[in-house]
């Protein structure tokens, strides 16, 4: 076994740590939801009925994870991440509806949906941006025909963080009798904790949501959750698996880890969502202390930070390149041009001092 585990450490050792990373919108997992995720290392939710005490935690959470989004008896399930999410939202639209033509998402919409089209044989149309890079709701509008079943806002985009006006869109989809989901993969747990709330079931027209624990809830991967107003909605996924212990199945993956449940869960209860709170206000003050240092070099923030992304016009890749060679990760956009920083909790203030002072030397050197 030892020859094994070092062989394991060899290829491990490989990795990229997260403390030099700003391109993730993961981090290092909260300790709490390490051991729930040991604890529950065994489990597989894709037989619920061999691990009943873990799917009763995992009504449980939904339920708490309801509280947060604004609608405690919301139906929904933990996946694998915001890929699935999105694309057993529209699954839902589509069963629900019976409709097989298009769906509207903003340009800044996640790459999924692209998969979504190749997928589940759709039209995916893409409206354009505003100036402030938020979907242009009247372009939305003019996409849509009697073909358009769904509707898409995103709440934290994955390039800057900004999160679309889901109330113009809930307008436009109850207008237009269309399902609108919220893609929150990233969003989902920084938003509340900044009191925005006019992106969730509150608000009437929302009838999915999409929200990752392994994100700034700092859960073990994979944990991701999609959610639905209507437990007709999930229902509309179901098949049947009469040789499991349940007879239908609404997941899209059968086999289905319990350690994303546990670790989410552990995570929410050992902080609280005032403890959450705290975690989000310190990345969003991190988050504005780079801008500020960074934008007295001379570099232009792309956008006032929404969330805790903040990225900055330059010669991307060039300085990609230069700060990579320092040993720092960011990742670049293309529209505009810009590198892109995210600020989760692993980056501490004097990470991101030692940052800005690599990107000082790499401004100045350019």
């Amino acid at each position: 076994m030892h020859q094994v585990l070092k062989e394991l450490e060899s290829y491990l050792s490989k990795d990229l740590q997260y403390s030099r990373i700003l391109s993730s919108m993961c981090t290092n997992p909260h300790p709490v939801a390490v051991k729930a995720h040991t604890m529950f290392i065994r489990t597989n939710l894709g037989d619920p009925g061999l691990f009943p005490g873990t799917a009763e935690l995992e009504r449980k959470l939904i339920s708490e994870l309801g509280k947060l989004f604004g609608k405690k008896d919301v139906s929904g399930y933990i996946g694998s991440g915001g890929t699935e999410g999105n694309i057993q939202a529209i699954r839902a639209a589509k069963n629900v509806t019976g409709k097989k033509g298009n769906i509207v998402v903003p340009e800044s919409a996640h790459f999924s949906f692209a998969k979504i089209g190749d997928l589940i044989g759709v039209e995916v149309r893409r409206a354009k941006l505003d100036g402030e890079y938020r979907v242009d709701t009247g372009d939305v509008e003019r996409l849509i025909d009697d073909d358009t079943f769904a509707i898409v806002g995103i709440a934290g985009t994955t390039e800057l963080g900004q999160v679309d006006d889901i109330r113009a869109l809930s307008d436009i989809a109850l207008e237009n009798d269309v399902f609108l989901h919220v893609d929150a993969a990233f969003g989902g747990f920084v938003l509340p904790f900044l009191g925005i709330r006019d992106f969730d079931f509150r608000v009437e027209g929302v009838c999915s949501l999409t929200a990752d624990p392994h994100k700034m809830g700092m859960a073990t991967i994979p944990s991701s959750a999609i959610l639905f107003r209507e437990e007709e909605y999930l229902e509309a996924l179901n098949v049947e698996t009469p040789y499991l212990t349940s007879a239908k199945q609404y997941t899209l993956t059968g086999t289905r880890p319990g350690t994303g449940v546990a670790s989410a869960y552990a995570v929410l209860r050992y902080l609280g969502f005032e403890g959450m709170k705290k975690v989000v206000l310190e990345c969003m003050r991190i988050t504005r202390l780079i801008k500020d240092e960074v934008e007295a070099t001379g570099l232009e923030a792309v956008i006032e930070p929404v969330t805790n992304v903040v990225c900055f016009r330059c010669r991307a890749e060039k300085v990609r390149e230069e700060l990579k060679k320092m040993g720092w990760i960011v990742s670049t956009i293309r529209r505009p041009e810009a590198i892109r920083c995210v600020v989760m909790p692993h980056i501490t203030e004097s990470l991101a001092f030692e940052f800005v002072e690599a990107l000082k030397q790499v401004v100045r050197n350019l």
